[in-house]
């Protein structure tokens, strides 16, 4: 297969696999994010003060984030060594079975602490799960698609956080419409039991895929890595510290135009749950037409420029989104949240192009995910619990959270104005004369 062009068919398999696979995993995952911040706090965490019961629910929706590196070796060691398509089967399995017993948990009332015990094991799996989904996702689309469009297929991996995040935010809506003695009950278990039929459909479509043009290359030639995480760190180590300090400003805004967003508007700002989450759902929707537009961009003008131009514009519009908030409209939170998002997308676009062009084949799994996950564990997970730390221990000012928030923004500019970019010919000039010497250097478009 190496040899063969892959099919626009098979390339438009391969991109709607991507999308369907990341989508159902972030929907798994974002929606205890949404819950977290709704019905945890109450029903796992009822001994606390309220203030602080919240911020042990948002702890259990972070912590997890420090395991998603651990996701990404183990996952990624299969998917460099294996194959990309058996990675991505078995973390979709175990995401869907763990996220479908979240569902099913007794509360604390009937358990005690093994309640809440139970419920950040199985957030604790998820984390593993979705550490390894990403890179694969990503790979999926880049490596089965033509050059001069990977930028364009790179992007709609990339929707999958969105698309969950409008099916998490938007069944949390509906069940909310419910009274709250039913929507606390049982109203917020169907979104996580119901998220197996969408898993079903995940496997059947994965299952249907060869491996991709570029492992299966490796593999033919011999060049596949014996212990891909050894070569990752031995090789390519820059470029691991490189990518967890550029997805710093991808994914803290997310985690805080989402779930502080609601956490802060509603138990800040005594504002009504149901319009807030239609807010987010709004947001959302505008980031899945701007994330592919983005896309198609960076096959234009490069990866870099379409990054910086989002970050600045994050940096930007960080004091101005919380005061947006703080004025207590639904609609100019709604148009605070748009603008978040249509930001936010901008970035995540090229993240994954961006990120699989910094590495070879052999290691591009472990080399993505890793440094993906690393960002994701040190600045996501964390976001929501800090800003919501900073807005306590600052008497509700938002100012604190929003300058966090663009020092995040300077690190990440800081880290992609340190990588490399280079030519195709440049490249095979440095190859012909020094081969290994492209085990220290890594390209952007």
């Amino acid at each position: 297969m190496s040899t063969e062009i892959p099919t626009k068919k098979v390339r438009v398999k391969a991109l709607v696999a991507s999308l369907i696979g990341s989508s159902i995993e972030y929907y798994d995952y974002l929606l205890y994010g949404t819950v977290a911040a709704l019905v945890f706090n109450k029903l796992f965490f009822p001994n606390f003060d309220p203030t602080v019961g919240l911020l042990i629910a948002l702890a259990s929706f972070g912590i997890p984030y420090f395991f998603r590196p651990l996701g990404g070796i183990i996952f990624s060691h299969i998917g460099d060594r294996l194959g990309r398509k058996k990675s991505l089967v078995l973390t979709l399995a175990i995401m869907g079975i763990s996220t479908a017993l979240i569902g099913f948990l007794p509360v604390y009332e009937s358990i005690g602490a093994w309640a809440p015990i139970l419920l950040v094991t199985l957030r604790l799996i998820q984390g593993i799960a979705v550490g390894g989904e990403w890179g694969g996702a990503v790979l999926l689309a880049v490596e089965y698609s033509e050059k001069k469009t990977r930028g364009f297929a790179g992007s709609i991996p990339m929707m999958g956080a969105a698309v969950g995040m409008i099916l998490a935010t938007a069944t949390m809506s509906l069940m909310s419409l419910l009274p709250d003695g039913q929507f606390l009950s049982w109203g917020w278990r169907v979104p996580f039991i119901g998220s197996l039929i969408l898993v079903f459909l995940g496997l059947w479509i994965r299952n249907g895929l060869e491996e991709t043009p570029d492992f299966q290359k490796a593999k033919e030639e011999g060049t596949v890595s014996k212990l891909p995480i050894v070569d990752t760190f031995k090789y390519h180590w820059k470029e691991v510290i490189l990518t967890t300090g550029a997805k710093a400003i991808e994914t803290a805004p997310f985690y805080i135009f989402a779930t502080f967003g609601i956490s802060y508007a509603t138990n800040n700002l005594n504002m009504p749950q149901g319009p807030v989450l239609n807010a987010i759902t709004i947001g959302t929707l505008i980031s899945l037409v701007m994330i592919p537009l983005m896309g198609h961009l960076s096959d234009r003008v490069g990866r870099k420029k379409v990054f910086i131009a989002g970050t600045l514009g994050v940096i930007v519009f960080s004091i101005p989104y919380f005061f947006l908030l703080s004025k207590r409209s639904i609609l100019l939170l709604t148009i605070a949240v748009m603008i978040g998002y249509a930001l936010w997308s901008v970035i995540t676009a090229v993240l994954g192009t961006m990120f699989s062009e910094m590495f070879k084949p052999e290691v591009r799994y472990t080399g993505i995910s890793v440094g993906y996950q690393l960002g994701a564990a040190i600045f996501g997970g964390t976001a929501p619990l800090i800003a919501t730390s900073l807005v306590a221990t600052f008497n509700g000012s938002y100012l604190p959270a929003a300058i966090y928030l663009m020092l995040l923004g300077v690190l990440s500019l800081i880290c992609i104005s340190l990588v490399k970019t280079m030519s195709e010919e440049e490249k095979v000039a440095i190859k012909q004369i020094k081969p290994g010497l492209l085990h220290n250097t890594r390209f952007l478009k």
